[in-house]
């Protein structure tokens, strides 16, 4: 097995026994970078100067004999919607084409922290803005399972590049499912956390309310590891929650025995393909075998979950992509008569298509009105989303579902037709209205592409989600198999 086949925790090992150094695991995966980027197309841009750098700087910090973090000389990459000090942020968007932030994110601080090794930041849809990062300014990243697919939304670079040895772990954002989606097509772990858990500074905002920054993984202990070192309150975000990190790790015992399961019927209805049904009941009846109880619930405003989220995210994005003027930084047109015209010409030509699609629905619901028809009924139809599940969570520990309702679709079979792309995203977008955390994990095939479990955990219990995660990987087979290049 190549070095950049292996998991975070196997390398680290390694590292920590000093059977290899950071410096030769980095320039293994910088050159599985040079040898499939080219197929996959994961990265907006690749920092191989300041990786080599910061595993020379990990190696010094091995020979004196310093405690590391287990993330420490470990590559990894970060979705190009995260600051980092330095280096080019750009949102896949002509609008922040030459950005260089002059900060880094708490999470990528915290990472820098522990030692972290950047190669890269990844390509999405613009803004994180989509469903199959075929919405990029720059490129289209392929499934590394099958070239001719999506690797899904909005974070698919992240995810490739994880599933294609590019990375041993990668940060994305999920603000409707853009971590958990990508994860099920591209047959890794991807967890978003509960909204406050992960400090959201520095990462540039689509919907407020709703983002939250997640972890690709290729397995359930590797996630654990990366999500205890970037949890945890910080004050530069005032949405960041003073609520205890625990060490995950000790959560993953293989044992499930009296764990209560909710199975909600409206995820295994119309929509959903029957093969992705059937895999994620088989991989249900494994864990009732295994002493978990299962239950049918019902989570009954799940049906009204799209046309919300398709209200207050765009009206968020309306708002928040409003800086983007022409005037203080971004893309500014170079030619112009008037200072609305400047306005109307840099915005028209530098954001895309989609963006644009949701920025006239947000401040259309927004307008006078229309906000309390569309914006705010729309925010009390989220409170009785966020209340199906609470009440959900009173009787059982996790809920399962499918994570997204198809395998991985062919490049271009959705682009004409906005609101089939939406529906992709079906699975995912109520728990992320609730502001519960959800991870997927594979848990079959189709056609020889992944199938995404969807566990969805209680408010800021994302120990109990990890854990049935592990008991399920452990029992199953999935977690070695790897997409072949």
């Amino acid at each position: 097995m190549k070095l950049y086949e292996m998991t975070l925790k196997e390398v680290s090992e390694k590292i920590k026994n000093k059977e290899i150094t950071s410096l030769e695991l980095t320039e293994s995966v910088l050159n599985r970078i040079k040898e499939v980027e080219g197929k996959v197309e994961s990265f907006i841009s690749v920092t191989e100067e300041y990786a080599i750098n910061k595993a020379k700087e990990v190696d010094k910090k091995i020979e004196k004999g310093e405690k590391l973090s287990p993330l420490a000389g470990i590559p990894m990459a970060v979705k190009d919607n995260i600051c980092t000090d330095g280096i080019k942020t750009t949102c896949a968007s002509k609008m922040l084409e030459n950005f260089i932030p002059p900060y880094d994110a708490t999470v990528v601080k915290k990472l820098n922290k522990a030692g972290a090794v950047m190669v890269g930041k990844t390509n999405m849809d613009e803004f994180a803005m989509g469903s199959s990062t075929e919405n990029s300014a720059f490129k289209n990243t392929k499934n590394p399972w099958d070239l001719t697919r999506v690797p899904g939304g909005s974070s698919g670079g992240s995810a490739s590049a994880v599933a294609a040895g590019q990375a041993f772990y990668s940060l994305g954002s999920d603000t409707g499912g853009s971590v958990k989606q990508p994860a099920s097509l591209t047959g890794l772990v991807g967890l978003r956390p509960t909204y406050g858990r992960i400090s959201r500074y520095g990462l540039i905002a689509f919907g407020s309310s709703l983002d939250q920054i997640g972890i690709f993984t290729k397995d359930v202990t590797d996630c654990a590891l990366v999500l205890k070192e970037i949890a945890g309150k910080d004050d530069m975000d005032g949405t960041s929650a003073n609520i205890e990190v625990p060490d995950y790790t000790k959560y993953l015992d293989n044992n499930v025995k009296g764990i209560k399961i909710g199975i909600p019927k409206e995820y295994f209805g119309q929509g959903v393909d029957e093969d992705v049904k059937n895999a994620v009941l088989k991989s249900v009846e494994l864990l009732k075998e295994m002493g978990a109880e299962v239950k049918e619930i019902s989570l009954p405003h799940t049906d009204y979950a799209i046309a919300t989220y398709y209200v207050i995210a765009p009206s968020e994005a309306s708002s928040n992509l409003a800086r983007f003027d022409g005037i203080r930084y971004g893309y500014r047109a170079k030619e112009y008569g008037s200072l609305e015209e400047l306005y109307k010409k840099s915005r028209s030509e530098g954001f895309g298509d989609e963006v644009k699609r949701r920025i006239m629905i947000g401040t259309y619901a927004l307008s006078a009105g229309y906000y309390d028809a569309y914006y705010k009924k729309a925010l009390k139809v989220r409170t009785l989303i966020k209340n199906d599940f609470v009440n959900a969570f009173e009787d059982v520990d996790v809920i399962i579902t499918p994570t997204a309702p198809n395998i991985a679709f062919k490049i271009g079979e959705k682009t004409s037709d906005p609101m089939a792309m939406y529906m992709e995203d079906i699975c995912t977008v109520p728990s992320c209205l609730a502001g519960v955390p959800g991870m997927s994990i594979p848990c079959g095939f189709k056609n020889g592409l992944p199938i995404g479990m969807q566990i969805i955990g209680n408010h800021f219990d994302e120990a109990t989600m990890l854990k049935v995660a592990y008991a399920f990987e452990c029992a199953t087979d999935f977690k070695n198999k790897r997409a072949s290049l």
